[in-house]
């Protein structure tokens, strides 16, 4: 077996970055829409008060107070989806996975600090996930604005 034949090709690694950012931005957008919903509707008003619930969750258990919790949980939503948005259109690539591993690092300490140990190993496996977008972001051909 020849070397070229046994190392992928260019072709190869960029379709690898394309389905690692296709699905690292339908997760962040469905994450984001998610926050929208209660009872199957989608509103600002489920939104702000589903942020609010949560950002009272963690400072009731966990040394972060009020203010700092409802400033990122109002946020986060609208963050999830223009990253979303902008992964899977392909619009500064790089600097659009940096924000989102920095935004699942953010989530993941917030339930480090309530101790919740299955979302903290779920959020793990997206920021790995991130990495690797990282390391091929290289092979990105297929992007509408390259950075």
């Amino acid at each position: 077996m020849s070397e070229s034949s046994s190392s992928p090709t260019r072709c190869e690694y960029t379709y690898a970055f394309l389905l690692i950012r296709l699905w690292l931005g339908l997760r962040a957008l469905f994450a984001g829409l998610e926050k929208f919903e209660k009872g199957g509707s989608y509103s600002f008003t489920a939104y702000y008060e589903n942020m609010g619930r949560m950002a009272a969750g963690i400072t009731g258990a966990s040394f972060l107070p009020l203010w700092a919790t409802k400033l990122f949980a109002m946020s986060i939503g609208y963050l999830l989806i223009v990253v979303g948005v902008t992964l899977l259109l392909g619009i500064k690539t790089r600097l659009t996975l940096l924000a989102h591993g920095l935004l699942y690092v953010a989530l993941s300490f917030g339930l480090m600090l309530v101790q919740e140990g299955e979302g903290v190993a779920w959020l793990g496996m997206h920021v790995a996930l991130v990495i690797g977008g990282l390391l091929l972001v290289q092979h990105n051909r297929l992007a509408l604005v390259r950075d």
